[in-house]
């Protein structure tokens, strides 16, 4: 008999650990959009030398929420105080579980008084999505995700959704609007006018540049694209493939992909019996060198992910008490592995070598081979110290770097090993090849990693949230 459920495909396989490092869903995929426009090397050092225009119109999911008690369903499920939310105005959003594992996290619009638009992956909206049925008096609208393989079938959203970001960025948006444009706070929202369509904005940096996030109906997606890479050619402006696009979150630090903290509290159990047997929640792929056979080990808390100035206990939320239990100096901490050259030249020649070991494949941009990713952080006596959880190469950095989070203790310049590839030959995911495992040195660095981003995140910017 088919599983029906979450909680239907958990009991049937036993161990929660096991049924997600085998999942054949494969690593997380940017759809739609082509992979390369010239090349991605060409397309990253674009947003830091003259400017970029990425295309996010369907890796996400929109969830549009309205009515009368739409503000309280978001107070109530998030860790971020809602006292000062004004309307035209966003936030990066962040619910948590009971036990105080982080759920997810995107980005929220407050469009109107009652109505709110939440843009990110799946984890999120679904969490919504359950409590808006337990008493709330909201309507909401889901606008899928494009599927990750659509072969040739029409793609359609709801909304189309740029950025244009860059150190010439604002040049462009101004020619593209036809005059000055006001330069509002970080997260405010506004309107500009292109190719003759009034359109939505969000004052925004990716990895520390100008810019703004734009959208508006799918209907004029070609039309505004096109208006927007014509004004952009005389300021070198660069349309960003799905290869470049996953390279941003390296250079400003935002960690993608948490496992969602899910899977084991009995006061959850109503929430795994709503989520399907095909959700992100069931089919997600664990992938990396940590393995351990309990999950709580792969849930992470807010400070761990650079979300404890998010926490606010100015109302009551799901997982309120568990986080007022958290010693914040205590949790480990965000920063960025800078990859040692030598050991990475190790792992990219792995393929050519007939008479060396097989490590697992190293892909460029982007290495991660599955959706939530997890490799162990060692030191040289061989302890656990933390987690490495997003990688690839900046071709702005000329390095391979990780998002991880490390013991409080560990200074930054510390050297440190991540160790590449899955124990015992490797999981049975369709990303991965019977492989050896290899300890790659590398340097504790600060998050964002980008001295731009950094500098701008000094002065009051905050990192993007847009993967």
């Amino acid at each position: 008999m088919t599983a029906k459920n979450l909680q239907d495909v958990l009991d049937r396989a036993g161990n929660t650990v096991e049924l997600l490092r085998n999942s054949q869903l494969g690593a997380y995929i940017y759809p739609v959009v082509p992979s390369e426009f010239t090349n991605f090397r060409r397309e990253v050092t674009a947003w830091q030398n003259t400017a970029v225009l990425f295309d996010q119109s369907h890796h996400m999911v929109n969830l549009f929420i309205s009515g009368k008690d739409a503000l309280r369903l978001l107070s109530d499920t998030g860790i971020n105080s809602v006292a000062k939310f004004e309307v035209g105005t966003a936030k990066q959003f962040v619910p948590v579980s009971p036990e105080g594992g982080v759920i997810g996290d995107g980005i929220l619009f407050r469009e109107a008084e009652d109505q709110f638009t939440y843009v990110g992956r799946a984890p999120v909206a679904n969490w919504l999505s359950f409590h808006a049925e337990q008493g709330y008096d909201v309507d909401l609208r889901l606008d899928q995700r494009s599927p990750s393989r659509p072969y040739g079938k029409q793609v359609t959203r709801d909304l189309w959704r740029f950025q244009i970001q860059g150190p010439r960025a604002w040049e462009v948006i101004e020619k593209v609007n036809g005059g000055p444009v006001e330069q509002v706070k970080f997260f405010r929202m506004g309107h500009i006018t292109i190719a003759g369509e009034q359109v939505r904005t969000l004052r925004h940096g990716m990895a520390g540049a100008p810019g703004l996030e734009i959208w508006g109906p799918y209907e004029s997606y070609d039309k505004i694209r096109d208006a927007i890479l014509e004004a952009g050619r005389e300021f070198g402006l660069e349309p960003a493939g799905a290869r470049a696009y996953s390279c941003n979150t390296l250079e400003s630090g935002w960690i993608p992909s948490p496992l969602p903290a899910v899977y084991t509290s009995d006061e959850l159990r109503p929430y795994r019996e709503w989520l399907g047997a095909d959700s992100y929640e069931a089919t997600n792929a664990l992938a990396g060198s940590f393995v351990s056979d309990h999950i709580e080990d792969y849930y992470l808390n807010p400070w761990e992910l650079g979300y404890g100035s998010f926490v606010k206990f100015d109302h009551d939320f799901i997982g309120r008490d568990a986080l007022q239990a958290i010693d914040p100096e205590q949790q480990r901490r965000k920063v960025t592995l800078a990859w040692d050259p030598e050991d990475v030249a190790k792992l990219l020649a792995s393929p050519v070598d007939p008479e060396g070991s097989g490590y697992q494949f190293f892909d460029l941009p982007n290495a991660n081979y599955g959706s939530s990713n997890f490799d162990s952080i060692v030191d040289a006596d061989g302890n656990n110290i933390g987690l490495s959880l997003f990688t690839g190469y900046s071709a702005n950095e000329r390095k391979a770097l990780s998002l991880a989070t490390i013991n409080p203790d560990v200074p930054l310049g510390a050297e440190v090993r991540v160790i590449w590839g899955e124990p015992n030959g490797g999981s049975r995911k369709t990303t991965v090849q019977p492989h050896e495992q290899f300890a790659v040195r590398a340097i504790v660095s600060p998050a964002p990693y980008s001295v731009m981003a950094r500098d701008a995140y000094q002065a009051g910017w905050r990192t993007s949230v847009s993967v």
